[in-house]
């Protein structure tokens, strides 16, 4: 199915299929599972089992650097699910909050009070955001320096390392909207939506989807700001593994706020990049160059869809313009559009098609030998 979403897009389609037969293992080796303690295994268990995006890049850090950024977001994470239940008084939450390091080192320790979630409005943006991915950014910055793997400057600058954490968690605030609102919780800053609407709920009612639209701008522009800090502490990365694990969730952040930029679909139902996008970006974001050749093309994106009616278009201008400052390059990542289209779409439909039918028969090849074992 993933093949035939990108029969219009060749470059992702060809980077699909270069990262199923291969490609995946340059860009996220695969980790040596046989040599982890069972301490460890557990912890890369819990890993996938509660990160969809982080678990992937943290698995491809090189050496001990992987089992300390392992640990490090497993223990945010308990820390992160205990802070957002809201079905705990204050006066019960924040011991616990305080003694949380001491539960760290008994192993029976099991929080179990968790009720159904009631409705959670956020009324301190900037610092919530700070607390929940600021400080990770922080914390995993002065790991990469402790273990000199990147320069002492890269974790002694908190404003860039907490920039990097604040762009992910405005981004994902922004793009889950209507999934947010359906389980009760309300992260949109209610200084920014409350010029708008009455109530946060109010955006999903399709009578007020034009003041939605220019509310999410709104925070789109306001998430761009974080971009010159992402591109200075990028270009400082000097390990590898270490400039994956950083540029490739950014990039993933920009094409996703460019695909939420100007879109009713917010306030419908699910906006996400395709996966031959995610996997072009995953193959591409591996050096500084290519990383600011993306960003220019997803801000060139934005700035062509900026409305001239919208109440923030001139600073959504402006910070794009400061962006472009940065030394982006004037240009977009290398094409194969300069094939001849028809051709291109026959041979993309049926490599899908001829993807699909192998696909197919391994499946029933394995269920034909599983049936003859049992």
């Amino acid at each position: 199915m993933e093949f035939v979403k990108c029969l219009g897009h060749p470059e992702e389609f060809y980077n699909l299929v270069r990262f199923r037969i291969g490609g995946k293992r340059k860009v996220m080796p695969k980790m040596d599972q046989d040599s982890l303690s069972s301490s460890l295994k557990t912890c890369y268990k819990y890993l996938n089992q509660t990160s969809r995006s982080f678990a992937a890049v943290i698995q491809a850090l090189d050496g001990e650097m992987r089992n300390a950024v392992c640990i490090f977001y497993l223990v945010l994470r308990a820390l992160d699910t205990l802070e957002d239940d809201m079905t705990l008084s204050v006066e019960k939450k924040v011991p616990l909050l305080h003694n949380f390091h001491s539960f760290l080192y008994q192993p029976d320790w099991r929080f179990t009070e968790s009720k159904e979630k009631d409705r959670q409005v956020l009324e301190d943006f900037p610092t919530y955001c700070h607390y929940v991915a600021g400080l990770v950014g922080i914390g995993l910055s002065r790991l990469f320096s402790a273990s000199e793997f990147e320069d002492p400057l890269v974790g002694e600058d908190t404003e860039r390392a907490n920039s990097m954490g604040l762009f992910l968690q405005k981004t994902n605030i922004i793009r889950d909207y209507l999934e947010d609102q359906q389980e009760g919780r309300e992260f949109w800053p209610q200084e920014v939506w409350s010029r708008y609407v009455k109530k946060l709920g109010d955006f999903a009612k399709p009578e007020n989807i034009d003041l939605a639209v220019q509310c999410l701008n709104e925070l789109i522009t306001n998430a761009l700001h974080h971009i010159p800090d992402v591109i200075t502490y990028l270009s400082r990365l000097r390990n590898q593994s270490v400039f994956n694990f950083c540029a490739i969730p950014q990039v993933m952040a920009i094409a996703t706020l460019a695909a939420c930029y100007n879109n009713q679909q917010v306030f419908k139902g699910v906006v996400k990049i395709r996966k031959g996008q995610a996997v072009t970006l995953m193959m591409d974001a591996t050096n500084m160059p290519a990383v600011k050749a993306i960003i220019y093309q997803y801000m060139e994106e934005i700035y062509h869809r900026i409305p001239d009616s919208d109440p923030s278009s001139s600073k959504t201008r402006q910070i794009i313009s400061t962006i472009r400052t940065q030394n982006l390059p004037n240009c977009q990542l290398i094409s194969r559009s300069h094939y001849s289209p028809i051709y291109l779409s026959f041979v993309m439909l049926l490599a899908a098609l001829s993807w699909q039918y192998l696909t197919t028969l391994s499946q029933v090849t394995e269920d034909y030998v599983q049936t003859g074992e049992h």
